[in-house]
Order: C-alpha cells, then sequence, then structure tokens
C-alpha cells in the first residue's frame, strides 16, 4: 500500500497532468520523489537546486493551490534539494539533501525567496534560472496600440454601454477587478478593437511602467509558427508571460489551431494567476465559439463578457457630429439625419459613407446637398453586401437543397449531403475572411486540409458537370443579392 506522503502526491499531480504541458509535467514532475508528510507538511525531492528555482518560478501558483486542494488549509511544502547530478542520489555521491520551506496557506502570499546553500566555485556559475532573460525587464516593447482609438473618440450609447464602463473600470485597475478577462464580442465594425485598445491607451496614460500589448490572433498565429520553426517556443512563451495587460483580438481565429490554443492556454494560466489582465475580442460570445478547447472556453467565461450591438439612431447621430466637428466638415443636421437613417449596419460603415460623400464633394467641386447625398447613400445600401457569416451561408445552401442545416455536422457519407457541405465550405472560403481551419471547425469539426479538398472538388464539378454548376450559380446569387 502506498504510504500517505506518497499518496497525497499522487492526488497532487493528477491535477498538477491536467493543467501543465505534457513535456512540462514528464520534465518538471515526475522527477519529484515524496519523502513524507507530518501535520500538513508534504516534503518532496527534487534533484538539484536549478529544478528548484524553475518550479518556485514557473510552477508556485499550481503547487500551491493544488497542496491546498489535496491538505486543505494551511499546508505546506518542503524540498529536499539533493546537490550534485541532477539524476544522482544523496545516497550515491554522499552529499546531504538541503531543505528549503515555503508556506502555502490562504493568508500568505509567496515569496521566492533566494535558496541559501554552500556551493563550490565550479557550481556557481551552472546554476541559472531559464525563466530569466537577461536584460528582457528593460526593453521597451511597442504597445501596437492606434492613437486614436481612445475612450474620448468611443461614442457611448445604450448599445455598448456595459462594455465601455467595464473596459474604462479595467483600465483604471487592470487585473484587480472582476473582469479578467475582459471579452468584448459582436459583430464586425462595431468598435471592438476600438475599445479594447482605449483600455490599452488608458494604461499607459495612467500608468505607464505597465507593459501593454495589443495582438491581432492572426499575427500571435504567425508569431508562434515563426517561433516552433526556429526552436524558440520557449522564447515566445517568456515574452507574452511578461506582459501586464494583453489585448488579444479576433480570438475566434484560434479555431481549429490546437498547438497555438495549447500555448495560449498557458499563457493565459500564467499571467491570469499572477494578476495580470486580459482583453479577448470576438465575433461571438464563448458559447458559440466552434473549435475551441472546452479548457480554454472555461477560461473565457471566468471574468465579464459583454457585448457591442448595433448602434441606434441617437448613437449613430452623435458618431457623425464628432466626426464631422473632428475634420472640420461642413454638414446640416438634415444630411447626417439623412445617412444616420439610411447607413445603420454599423460605424465603420457609417464612417465610410461620411468619407464617400465628402470625397464626391471635392471631386466635383459641389456643395454637399441632401439631393447629393441621397443618390450617394442610396447606392452605397444598394451596392453594399450583406457581411456574410458562415451560420449564413449554411442556411442558404441547405434551403437550397431543402436540408436541415444540421446534417452538416453529421458523419454521413451521403453524397447529397457531402456535397452540400462542400459547397458551403466553398462559399465560405470565397465569400468570408475565416481562416480554413476555422471554416472546417464550424461545418463539420474538420480540419483544413479537408476544406482545402472541397473547394478544389467544387471547382472541378464546375467545370465538368453542368447540373453542379447550375446549383452553385443559383446558390451565388442568393448570397449575392
Amino acid at each position: 500500500m502506498n504510504s500517505e506522503h506518497q499518496t497525497a502526491w499522487e492526488k497532487c499531480l493528477d491535477i498538477i497532468r491536467d493543467n501543465v504541458p505534457g513535456s512540462s509535467y514528464k520534465t518538471w514532475f515526475e522527477p519529484i520523489k515524496p519523502v513524507r508528510i507530518e501535520n500538513k507538511v508534504l516534503t518532496i525531492q527534487v534533484p538539484s537546486a536549478f529544478f528548484y528555482e524553475y518550479l518556485e518560478e514557473q510552477f508556485i501558483d499550481i503547487l500551491r493551490k493544488t497542496l491546498r486542494m489535496v491538505l486543505g488549509n494551511g499546508a505546506k511544502l518542503e524540498y529536499n534539494v539533493v546537490m550534485g547530478p541532477a539524476n544522482g542520489s544523496s545516497q550515491d555521491n554522499g552529499d546531504t539533501p538541503y531543505t528549503v520551506s515555503y508556506p502555502t496557506n490562504n493568508n500568505t502570499r509567496i515569496q521566492n525567496k533566494p535558496l541559501t546553500i554552500p556551493l563550490k566555485a565550479d557550481e556557481k556559475k551552472s546554476i541559472k534560472n531559464p525563466f530569466i532573460i537577461p536584460g528582457i525587464q528593460k526593453l521597451q516593447i511597442d504597445p501596437q496600440l492606434k492613437a486614436d482609438n481612445t475612450f474620448d473618440n468611443f461614442v457611448e450609447g445604450d448599445c455598448n454601454r456595459l462594455a465601455r464602463s467595464a473596459g474604462f473600470a479595467v483600465a483604471r485597475n487592470p487585473g484587480g477587478t472582476a473582469f479578467n478577462p475582459l471579452m468584448i464580442y459582436g459583430n464586425s465594425g462595431l468598435g471592438k478593437t476600438h475599445l479594447a485598445q482605449a483600455i490599452g491607451i488608458e494604461v499607459k496614460e495612467q500608468m505607464p511602467d505597465k507593459v501593454v500589448l495589443y495582438v491581432n490572433a492572426n499575427k500571435f498565429q504567425t508569431q508562434f509558427t515563426e517561433a516552433t520553426r526556429n526552436n524558440n517556443r520557449n522564447d515566445f512563451l517568456h515574452f507574452y508571460q511578461m506582459i501586464d495587460v494583453l489585448i488579444l483580438d479576433d480570438v475566434q481565429e484560434f479555431a481549429g489551431k490546437e498547438k497555438t490554443q495549447e500555448t495560449f492556454f498557458h499563457i493565459f494560466n500564467h499571467l491570469h494567476q499572477t494578476g495580470k489582465q486580459l482583453i479577448l475580442t470576438s465575433d461571438k460570445p464563448p458559447i458559440e465559439l466552434k473549435g475551441m478547447e472546452q479548457r480554454l472556453l472555461s477560461r473565457f467565461k471566468w471574468g465579464l463578457t459583454a457585448d457591442l450591438q448595433t448602434p441606434d439612431f441617437e448613437t449613430r447621430m452623435e458618431i457623425l457630429r464628432r466626426k464631422v466637428y473632428k475634420d472640420g466638415i461642413d454638414l446640416t443636421e438634415e444630411v447626417m439625419e439623412y445617412i444616420a437613417s439610411h447607413v445603420t449596419n454599423n460605424v465603420r460603415e457609417l464612417e465610410g459613407a461620411l468619407v464617400s460623400l465628402l470625397a464626391q464633394s471635392m471631386l466635383n467641386k459641389r456643395e454637399i446637398t441632401l439631393d447629393l447625398t441621397a443618390k450617394l447613400i442610396n447606392k452605397l445600401v444598394k451596392n453594399s453586401r450583406r457581411e456574410l457569416s458562415i451560420e449564413y451561408i449554411s442556411k442558404v445552401v441547405c434551403d437550397y437543397f431543402n436540408m436541415p442545416v444540421e446534417s452538416l455536422q453529421t458523419k454521413t457519407r451521403k453524397r447529397e449531403i457531402v456535397q452540400a457541405r462542400q459547397i458551403t465550405m466553398y462559399f465560405s472560403k470565397t465569400l468570408t475572411k475565416y481562416s480554413l481551419a476555422s471554416i472546417g471547425a464550424q461545418i463539420g469539426n474538420k480540419d483544413h486540409a479537408t476544406v482545402l479538398h472541397a473547394c478544389k472538388t467544387v471547382n472541378n464539378l464546375k467545370d465538368t458537370d453542368k447540373n453542379f454548376r447550375q446549383y452553385v450559380e443559383d446558390i451565388e446569387k442568393k448570397l449575392t443579392l
């Protein structure tokens, strides 16, 4: 039978195994040996001081929380640090294990105190902390924020009041509110990026020493791929773990990218456990995101999820007034009301319509009248294409073939369903900005290679099958009306 200390440590390992990467678990936890347990003090043996330092820097929080879960409040951990070869034992080389301890109760903040152990002269140079990158605290990191995306330039309305209020609270106390992470979601063009960056700008103004970074999910993915190719994944991980306020835009782009999600999972855990702030944006709430690991989605729900909705008429009018004032444009209230009444989808289209109107006026040297405005806006509204989603494309395709949308998610190999799924993937690829991985994740939980094959199949059948070409043309008309 296992002794008490072995049983307790095995319970700890069961929890740790689910919360750290497999490679980290094998390297840093499998070599640990439980020694004894007395009065809620568990003693473990580690192979070297180097090993001890790394555990203290990288896994202090998970160790503390796990020990408390297994042994209860007041639990403590002691190390027996074996001096000598990492794989040796004190019995083999005559060295005596030195012991250091730290408390793990609820009332004490863990301090990583240096290990005081007599070392031989040739040993001092070899013991390094791999978590610390020389000079990294001196780096000046560009936060990648657009100067105009401030709270002052963000028009508040009923459509965004909750998200803006939460964002401002986070900006004044990053990592210190219940809104961590703060997840902002909504359709394209409603101001998600503006609001997220406004938080970063406010933090930098109030707390210049804070390390703030805005990064798009696609950029994060590219950086991760490059780091993996160059065997620099540890540097990549360490860089993101030193950020005080991390703003990740378009997190839905991680769909289907398992390695990227795993890496971000550990970055998220580290930042959250150390009191750093995470701000995420997405086109959907966590519950509707497809192709994402469940453990990641559950963490997205830890803080506050706030949506941005389509601005109402009064908000659209205020946006136009501010834009007109800022750019020094002479517009009548009547003209602005016409624009606000007819351009209703999102803020981006509203501002785009104003820019187009100004350009027409300048190029043709004509005054901006209601008549000129009506002609231009009616043309813009008529020609503006519907912002397509994969869900909408799926519905149009399934309605055309008279089948339920749910059939696209099944694993059946029936020809008509496979064909409809391939056409849906084809139009999702050609008419949206979603990545191949994201498309596959949302249509039958397929991978990017399946999506590429579907697009190739549809293109081939269009060239060789007259009836199939007619299907595709009919569906395209419905999607582009």
